[in-house]
């Protein structure tokens, strides 16, 4: 019998990234000491990969208390060799991360019918148990799930993200004139005329403190680190969350989200980013945009400007700064053209990188064969003399 338990979410809007269930593998089947039959394995407990799966509809699907798989067959006249136990598949989506109680990684998966065994089943009764049969592992599990995506963009709450996203892809998120529009991660695809196709993940908007968990924090954050590329996006005219918050330029606006990005997880700075200045529509937006790329040049020029817990350790190199208005559709297909050039780079770059490797492995083993001694009853080759 499968049953799901009683879980602990995290949920924003009706998307849940994280689940806690109880597993068991199955009990094992009683021996047979007449005869010295053996019971069967109890069945085990395993977490699987689908594509099209999520984690509210494994909610929603197992709405009981936990995953278990079956008992194993006791040993008989007939049989005494009992059959395991019936497994146990928790389907799950793909980009799942799995961990125990003390937050120790048993796994991930990244891909297609990915699985991990997640609790075992007990053995079976035999000689070595006094043919009595062991209970199965029992399991509290966490799954995690962590999007995968080509391009993640990056911003604060309006600066325009899900209006974009809508434009370079098929994606319908909800958009509207307020703060927090993004309430769950939506994922969405550029096609190309050549069939190329690029995911996107249009995340909630991050705010300052957000490293320490504020706003959606974490649920944001965690989300980045499974994208190939961010493709940071900023309102022109800067942002202000509220009248009791500080207004931020553009400039600044860089600078803190990239410093979120630094105090969460340092790694999360060394992937290729790209720059999208959105709203150029309207006024004075050219006036700002090149203020804005001055900064960009000579950014030492200005950091003295500012206090100094906005500074990151290292300022975000863009590969490529994009002006356009998903309003108007201006520098949509520049934008696009470059995430494509991007990330044609960079898989090149990875390519060249594995191929020096393999090549390096090689010579290293070629040297290792060519440097062993001869063995002590190798015949030496005759000498030849040529003159």
């Amino acid at each position: 019998m499968v049953s799901c338990s009683r879980v602990l979410l995290r949920k924003y809007g009706n998307f849940i990234d994280n689940l806690r269930v109880f597993t068991r593998g199955g009990s094992g089947g009683m021996g047979y000491p007449h005869l010295g039959g053996e019971g069967g394995k109890g069945g085990d407990v395993w977490v699987v990969a689908h594509n099209k799966m999520t984690l509210k509809q494994l909610k929603d699907k197992y709405p009981q208390k936990r995953f278990a798989a079956g008992e194993g067959a006791n040993s008989r006249v007939s049989a005494l060799k009992g059959s395991k136990g019936k497994d146990c598949e928790i389907p799950v989506p793909v980009g799942i991360s799995i961990t125990d109680e003390n937050g120790k990684i048993i796994g991930e998966l990244n891909k297609e019918k990915d699985r991990i065994l997640v609790a075992e089943g007990g053995l079976g009764g035999k000689l070595l148990t006094n043919f009595l049969p062991l209970k199965g592992q029992k399991r509290v599990i966490h799954l995690d799930l962590k999007l995968i995506a080509d391009i993640g963009l990056v911003g604060f709450p309006n600066a325009g993200k899900s209006s974009l996203l809508s434009k370079i892809s098929h994606a319908k998120p909800a958009i509207a004139d307020y703060a927090f529009t993004t309430l769950k991660p939506e994922l969405g695809k550029i096609m190309y005329n050549d069939f190329k196709q690029i995911s996107v993940a249009d995340l909630p908007g991050l705010i300052e403190g957000a490293h320490m968990n504020k706003g959606m924090g974490h649920k944001f954050l965690k989300h980045i680190e499974r994208t190939k590329q961010l493709l940071f996006v900023v309102d022109v005219s800067g942002f202000q969350l509220s009248s009791q918050t500080q207004y931020r330029t553009a400039f600044e606006t860089i600078l803190l989200l990239s410093k979120e990005l630094e105090l969460y997880r340092e790694e999360l700075q060394t992937k290729p980013a790209l720059l999208a200045v959105n709203k150029m529509d309207l006024p004075d937006a050219q006036d700002k945009f090149h203020v804005l790329m001055n900064q960009l040049q000579n950014p030492k020029d200005f950091l003295h400007l500012f206090e100094k817990h906005m500074i990151p350790e290292r300022t975000v190199e863009f590969q490529h700064i994009i002006p356009m208005s998903a309003v108007t559709g201006e520098g949509i297909d520049e934008l696009k053209n470059c995430i494509r050039k991007s990330l044609d780079e960079h898989t090149n770059q990875e390519n060249d990188a594995y191929h020096k490797k393999q090549l390096l492995n090689l010579h290293i083993s070629n040297t290792v064969s060519y440097s062993e001694p001869p063995s002590k009853n190798a015949v030496a080759s005759p000498r030849i003399d040529i003159t």
